[in-house]
């Protein structure tokens, strides 16, 4: 098996991974939600950065853009409305 991780030892990833392939279902799934909770939060994150004026309801609409693509998210949640629109 080739390594997947190259800073990472070869023994090492190889407990990694059978750790991971021992863990039960229900642990898995909730590792990936909280792995998605993490992607969430450092893109908010961003977008409180390069946004800081932004409302709390402007950042949750350009997180959606980012996760749902602009184009879903403006069918699902209407367009991305500026406070200098309003």
């Amino acid at each position: 098996m080739s390594t997947l991780f190259p800073d990472t030892h070869p023994e090492a990833e190889r407990v990694q991974i059978e750790l991971l392939r021992q863990a039960p279902a229900w642990r898995k799934l909730e590792m990936v939600g909280q792995l998605n909770q993490t992607v969430r939060t450092l893109a908010l994150s961003g977008l409180r950065q390069r946004h800081p004026e932004a409302t709390p309801q402007e950042l949750r609409r350009r997180l959606a853009d980012l996760l749902l693509g602009p184009n879903l998210a403006a069918q699902v949640y209407g367009p991305l409305r500026l406070p200098e629109q309003e």
